[in-house]
């Protein structure tokens, strides 16, 4: 095992405007956080920048990588972390980030990445899976282009990762998700949230059409092995597409049904206009702000 340590980022590098780790940009990209649409979201960046200021880094070799969409702007990126025990050991909940680089590229930003696979597979298979958006000119648009055995550098895992304790004994549980904020809640699913299907669980996944959603082929499993009702929803859907349409925050307030507002639970990751959305409308209709599950 081989590690480094180094300074990364000062803390005003980690001060950027609201959307700046939803909504990619070219020096850092970050992948699938859900930041809370309220006004403390600037005392979680100074959080962040204090965790980050500092990291340890691991080389782990590539094992997979893969387009994991038809257009081709999301991969699925799997690492193998089988000798890093201290990666295996940390990766307890879902939700859950790490940061990434690139070996020998020192002018590169490295990428914030929400680990997708479920942390029982770190401790069975050695492995970690990320679900990657290409960015031009980031370490995310490197890293999809590299090839198996190649070697990348990992942080610690950081992050609490989903408060799912609040919402375990919901009856009815509603999940959100954009884009690559998909891959957390994949995380969430493949935990076994719901093995028991005790609540009533609903996911509203967006994107913009069927060529840019990932993960259709778990769909099925999802939803026989958790009871996940999945709700896609296309903003611009092709022609013959007979489902929802539109942003999710307009889908839900569509269809939702909030019978119980006090066992009413909801998970959000996601595109941060659709976060405010979907907590206004929850806490309108009663729920409360403790049940609605942030993975920052």
């Amino acid at each position: 095992m081989t590690t480094t340590t180094s300074t990364i980022f000062s803390t005003a590098a980690l001060s950027p405007p609201t959307s700046f780790l939803i909504h990619h940009t070219r020096t850092v990209t970050s992948l699938s956080f859900c930041f809370r649409p309220h006004r403390n979201r600037r005392r979680g960046f100074s959080s962040l920048a204090a965790v980050a200021s500092t990291a340890t880094w691991t080389r782990a070799p590539l094992t997979l990588i893969h387009p994991a969409t038809v257009d081709g702007s999301l991969f699925h990126i799997s690492i193998d972390i089988s000798d890093q025990t201290d990666l295996v050991t940390a990766h307890t909940l879902a939700g859950q980030y790490l940061q990434l680089r690139l070996p020998g590229v020192p002018d590169a930003k490295p990428a914030f990445l929400a680990i997708a696979s479920p942390p029982s597979l770190a401790k069975e298979k050695g492995e970690f899976e990320f679900l990657v958006k290409t960015v031009p000119e980031s370490t995310a648009e490197v890293l999809c282009q590299m090839g198996k055995g190649e070697i990348v550098e990992l942080s610690a895992v950081m992050g609490k990762g989903f408060p799912v304790e609040r919402i375990k004994d919901a009856d009815d549980v509603f999940m959100f998700a954009t884009g690559s904020g998909i891959s957390p809640i994949r995380s969430l699913i493949e935990s076994d949230i719901n093995a028991d299907e005790s609540s009533n669980v609903t996911l509203y996944y967006g994107a913009r059409n069927l060529d840019r959603m990932a993960y259709q082929d778990r769909f099925q499993h999802w939803e026989s092995s958790s009871g996940v009702k999945i709700v896609p929803v296309l903003s611009q859907p092709e022609k013959s597409w007979e489902g929802e349409t539109g942003y999710v925050q307009a889908a839900f307030a569509r269809i939702k049904q909030i019978l119980k507002p006090s066992s009413t639970g909801a998970v959000l990751c996601g595109h941060n206009k659709m976060a405010e959305d979907v907590t206004s409308a929850l806490v309108s209709d009663g729920v409360l702000s403790d049940k609605i599950l942030m993975n920052f």
